[in-house]
């Protein structure tokens, strides 16, 4: 089913289908600031390999959205205060970064190493589906190798039936990527240049420096 979310009325009901999907392991499309994700609970294993599988390609881990800051406290066992500043400066908003999760954590994204991507976007559909379903494992709505999608129409005419519920936001006006930093060693370093300028991120992270090969 896809929802028109420019609807207040189909914005609710489809708000409503989608914590109802992510909560019974299926997969939902939604919008976020940069371009349309397709979405699963990031605790149910099954649901992640189904979001995996709807891409179809190389399997690369998801990162995870999050709907509120203090998510991350409880997914991170020691979060270093670059990460903080960050997190202070430009969340929500399109930088995702990557941080040691506590052990303690019962998911499977993948071969992450001990890691996992982690962002909070700057969209209120997004953030309201997420406050209610907890953190989501979620990717680019597309199939591996095709353009990103840009409306939840477009995603659904590449994902069809894999996705029980697609939220129509509209097009996305900025579908630039998110920025990624890797705060998991002594120095920050950008993995990904994106929608967050590395001017902007010295600013609030002088000693930040740009990985090889970005």
């Amino acid at each position: 089913m896809l929802y028109d979310c420019r609807s207040p009325a189909d914005r609710d009901r489809g708000i409503a289908a989608a914590i109802e999907a992510v909560k019974n392991g299926e997969l939902v499309v939604l919008p976020t600031d940069t371009v349309y994700g397709i979405g699963a609970d990031a605790f149910t294993p099954y649901a992640v390999k189904a979001l995996l599988d709807a891409k179809g390609g190389r399997h690369v881990p998801p990162p995870v959205l999050i709907g509120s800051r203090h998510t991350l406290d409880g997914l991170v066992y020691s979060l270093p205060q670059a990460a903080r500043d960050l997190v202070e400066a430009f969340w929500p908003g399109a930088l995702t970064i990557v941080v040691e999760h506590s052990p303690s954590l019962r998911w499977d994204l993948g071969d992450t190493s001990g890691t996992v991507a982690v962002r909070m976007p700057l969209h209120p559909v997004a953030l309201e589906v997420l406050r209610e379903t907890g953190p989501m494992a979620v990717a680019s709505a597309n199939k591996t190798g095709q353009p990103a999608a840009l409306t939840a129409e477009q995603a659904r005419d590449q994902l069809a039936y894999s996705v029980r519920a697609y939220l129509e936001a509209g097009p996305c006006p900025d579908p630039v990527p998110s920025t990624i930093v890797d705060l998991t060693g002594e120095v920050p370093q950008v993995l990904r240049q994106g929608a967050v300028p590395l001017e902007k991120l010295r600013d609030v992270v002088p000693a930040i420096l740009v990985g090889q090969g970005v």
